[in-house]
């Protein structure tokens, strides 16, 4: 089995056999679409299952998702952190967002080759999408009051929530947000150097 795999595997023991296939298939399939868009940094491919998976998965451990629910991937790139996630909570339905269209066809592929039924993915703005969830997941997309003018119309009032996944210092960029904010260390978590620096901020909107 791939040593990234094995890392990831260590935090989440409790992964079906049909989980684990997946996750061992995520390699091949973004090593074979990255040579055609450009999905993940070249010098990340090879650290893909920490630097991408065992990242996005981070969400898993700091705020998991009930079954049953609708979790929205803003600006999801090549994909993370809602592949993962899907994979993970395969009774969650993730719906995966963003404007480029070359990375949401990437991902629409990825979806399709590892089966996930749970998982769709659209070429749009944050801005321009009109439909409803429960929880909007991101990944380092832009400083957090701006993030939430972009889509706390994704959400009802009182109900929903962000789970962010962030790194650095965020004290100067949190403290404008009229919302319940919570911040979570990943290196808590994780072992990895890595995750020295990276967070996971929850928002109660």
């Amino acid at each position: 089995m791939d040593l990234g795999v094995g890392t990831v595997l260590r935090y989440f023991p409790d992964l079906t056999e049909d989980q684990r296939r997946r996750l061992v298939r995520l390699g091949p399939l973004y090593a074979e679409w990255n040579a055609r868009v450009n999905l993940v940094s070249r010098r990340d491919i090879d650290a893909l299952y920490e630097r991408h998976v065992l990242h996005s998965l981070g969400l898993a451990l700091v705020c998991p998702f009930p079954d049953g629910v609708r979790v929205i991937d803003v600006g999801t790139g090549g994909g993370f952190p809602g592949i993962p996630l899907a994979i993970r909570f395969p009774r969650v339905r993730f719906h995966l967002i963003d404007g480029i269209g070359k990375k949401i066809t990437a991902v629409q592929g990825i979806i399709a080759e590892l089966d996930l039924a749970n998982a769709t993915a659209e070429k749009v703005r944050s801005e321009e999408h009109h439909g409803r969830y429960d929880v909007i997941v991101s990944r380092a997309v832009t400083a957090m009051p701006e993030f939430i003018r972009m889509t706390e119309h994704l959400v009802s009032k009182g109900r929903g929530r962000i789970c962010a996944l962030k790194g650095g210092l965020l004290a100067d960029e949190l403290l404008p947000l009229r919302y319940p904010v919570e911040v979570t260390d990943l290196s808590k978590v994780y072992r990895e150097v890595f995750f020295a620096t990276k967070k996971v901020v929850t928002v109660r909107l």
